[in-house]
């Protein structure tokens, strides 16, 4: 399971040998989690519209992990999009928006 790390809240027992996320302050809509490719035009398009909504979430550029840890960060992902594609958005591990889908990702976060 991916997991990140807020010094904040978090006590050593919360975080897991993993990559931590980053995450971009703002408004509390849950966990809102973003899996990303650093060269992807709609992970950064769909990175831009969380935050043009204010939105609080945390992101992770898949493409920049150790090998060691991709596998394990891919298994998590596929748990919510099978085909492994992005942008994965991922909201409070129910929710999974696949791709730039603003109309679908104003609904879930924009309120």
């Amino acid at each position: 399971m991916v997991h990140f790390h807020d010094s904040s809240a978090a006590g050593p027992e919360d975080v897991v040998n993993i990559t931590e996320m980053v995450h971009v302050s703002g408004r509390d809509r849950g966990k809102v989690v973003l899996y990303a490719l650093s060269t992807c035009v709609w992970c950064k398009k769909t990175k831009e519209l969380l935050s043009e909504l204010g939105v609080g979430f945390s992101y992770l550029f898949v493409d920049q992990l150790p090998d060691n840890e991709l596998d394990e960060v891919l298994k998590e992902m596929e748990r919510f999009n099978p085909k492994g594609s992005f942008p994965t958005l991922v909201i409070n591990s129910e929710k999974c928006i696949v791709g730039y889908r603003e109309n679908d990702i104003r609904e879930a976060l924009g309120r």
